[in-house]
């Protein structure tokens, strides 16, 4: 670290030392900054929480009714001192946001998770000229390419009348906030079949419902008797929800999973589902080396996942680059 770092880590997160605030820190602090409403970036407790104003029903139901929320649109400035700061699309999912942070002239992006394929479900990804671009590197290595989503999703289609052929539900496992609403969001460019939720889902899609996201018809399990044949019907799922009892419910299923990791076959029979699709809501490897290339930045600092070969592309392209080993972070919204 440096005396010119606008923003370091130290034992509750990234934090802004001219500004006095955090970007979703892991441990409690007066003033925090949310990229996001996934469990591993916004986190409970904090004194004063500032969000893009989308997340903000994601974030009362992580967070609690009465945590102490405040609005930000993208592009809207707030100070925390002498210091600026603005919001801008990440592309990750509903209300996703790289939090730009100017002082003295110096411009720091921290860019949260980001993905920069289209999604019908958030706002696009923008690109912000910085300095210092902290970047995540989730996915971070060069055999990471992703496949054109709205393909992917017809995959998942003719997976689904496949099942129903053979008289067979199909479950297919995604993460309720954000992967599942994508899937829901690009299907209905192959069917309009209702889809049948896990109740963790529910609410999830609901407030992106309310948000004007256009999704197929979905009924909660829960709704449905005991006695329900569930054969040829599509069930989206939580990834906790397999090997549970609640999956007993759906005789001679057939399972699949939706996740950036499914690009690798061995993670498909390592975790037993029959079917894997590649859907990711991060960056893929061209994404990141593009987003990096664009932003202009002089500095960028890698951090959760794979940081080495990463800062290795770019030290080898003349970019000053190093790892932000930040704890407690993970990796599994994938």
């Amino acid at each position: 670290m440096t005396a010119a770092d606008l923003i370091i880590l130290d034992d509750h997160g990234l934090y802004c030392p001219a500004g006095d605030f955090h970007v979703d820190p892991w441990r409690r602090v007066p003033r925090a900054v949310i990229t996001h409403g996934h469990g591993d970036h916004a986190r409970p407790g904090m004194g004063h929480y500032w969000a893009e104003q989308s997340s903000l029903p994601i974030l009362r139901k992580r967070l609690g009714r009465y945590a102490p929320l405040e609005g930000v649109a993208y592009g809207q400035q707030v100070h925390f001192g002498q210091v600026e700061v603005s919001l801008h699309p990440a592309g990750h999912i509903l209300g996703s946001a790289q939090v730009r942070v100017e002082h003295d002239g110096e411009v720091w992006v921290i860019s949260g998770d980001f993905k920069r394929d289209e999604d019908p479900t958030c706002a696009a990804f923008e690109v912000v000229p910085c300095d210092t671009f902290i970047t995540e590197a989730t996915f971070a290595e060069p055999g990471y390419r992703w496949p054109p989503t709205r393909d992917v999703a017809g995959e998942i289609h003719a997976w689904w009348q496949e099942c129903a052929a053979a008289g067979r539900p199909a479950v297919l496992f995604s993460y309720a906030l954000g992967k599942a609403q994508r899937i829901l969001a690009e299907l209905t460019h192959h069917t309009d079949e209702p889809v049948l939720l896990h109740g963790a889902m529910v609410d999830l899609v609901r407030i992106y419902r309310e948000a004007g996201v256009d999704m197929l018809p979905t009924t909660p399990v829960a709704d449905l008797g005991r006695k329900t044949d569930f054969a040829g019907r599509l069930i989206l799922a939580p990834p906790s929800a397999a090997g549970s009892k609640w999956l007993r419910r759906f005789k001679n299923a057939e399972t699949g999973f939706a996740s950036g990791w499914m690009l690798l076959r061995d993670q498909r029979r390592r975790r037993g589902y029959d079917r894997g699709f590649v859907i990711s809501d991060h960056a893929d490897w061209d994404s990141l080396i593009r987003t990096i290339d664009e932003c202009g930045a002089r500095q960028v600092l890698a951090t959760h996942g794979d940081t080495e070969t990463l800062v290795d592309h770019l030290l080898q392209r003349g970019i000053a680059a190093r790892p932000l080993r930040a704890a407690f972070v993970t990796t599994g919204h994938a």
